[in-house]
């Protein structure tokens, strides 16, 4: 039954989606896959030979971008966040996140019945359904992928429930261009078995020094979310799931984020972050 059920939502994607060329003209949508329906770490090592390069320990201080400076731009300045903001995007595994959840009565059963079957079963996109679920907080860990030279090209980020030690998410951040655009977004990619679903999303400086990233409506080859998969031919589609991230300092000096996932313009669940640097 699994196995049908994957195998049914990939000839979904592949019907609905665009036939794309991911050596080529849309390569911007290129990223790592599973191998296998449960996602396991072994895209890591895989995603670092694509680039040439070997899987490297995990790093105390690593972050999910080398620098914020790589996502500067027109209208982006990266000398603008506030020293809390810019340090847990450079030096991530170094923080520490307490997590509560909130679902939108109307469509929690959905995302109940996608959690049970789907979620959970194959350790990717888990978002937590219940607030007592992350009553115990959020572990991570943030693992550099580097190129032949060294040079962090992505970065793994796994996050699992410090109570269960279940899996959540296993996603590859890194910062990227969209065809046309002014300056790069942030990019977060989650591999799935013979796919992946993809968000590129647009950086913000607000005005007491926070960032805000989202991912607004638009056209494909724009900001948004998307779901790649890669059979003999690779199809994407861009799909109606829409993300918004607040990071700022609040009036006790205490790091906290705001996440909203909304599906067309519906609030689906909402997460607030508590985020404290214990290295």
């Amino acid at each position: 039954m699994p196995h049908v059920l994957d195998l049914g939502s990939r000839k979904f994607w592949q019907l609905t989606g665009r036939q794309v060329d991911l050596e080529g003209r849309e390569r911007w949508l290129d990223a790592p896959v599973s191998r296998s329906p449960r996602v396991s770490e072994e895209w890591l090592a895989a995603e670092a030979a694509r680039h040439g390069g070997v899987l490297g320990a995990d790093e105390p201080d690593a972050g999910l971008l080398p620098s914020m400076a790589v996502l500067d731009g027109p209208g982006f300045d990266s000398g603008r966040l506030r020293p809390e903001v810019r340090d847990f995007y450079e030096h991530t595994a170094a923080w520490q996140m307490e997590v509560w959840s909130g679902w939108s009565p109307v469509f929690w059963p959905a995302g109940e019945l996608v959690s049970r079957l789907w979620g959970r079963r194959v350790e990717q996109l888990a978002l937590p359904m219940r607030p007592l679920e992350v009553a115990r907080g959020m572990d991570s860990r943030v693992t550099p992928i580097r190129d032949r030279h060294g040079d962090q090209v992505a970065a793994a980020w796994n996050r699992t429930l410090r109570g269960s030690g279940r899996p959540v998410f296993s996603g590859a951040y890194s910062a990227r261009t969209l065809p046309g655009a002014d300056r790069p977004s942030v990019h977060v990619a989650f591999p799935l078995e013979s796919g992946n679903v993809q968000v590129f999303l647009r950086p913000t400086v607000t005005d007491d020094g926070g960032l805000l990233l989202e991912s607004p409506t638009g056209r494909f080859g724009q900001d948004g979310a998307y779901v790649v998969v890669r059979d003999r031919r690779a199809h994407a589609a861009r799909v109606p799931l829409h993300e918004t991230f607040h990071l700022y300092v609040d009036a006790d000096g205490v790091l906290r984020t705001d996440h909203e996932l909304r599906l067309w313009a519906a609030s689906a669940v909402r997460l607030h972050y508590k985020l404290e640097r214990v290295a």
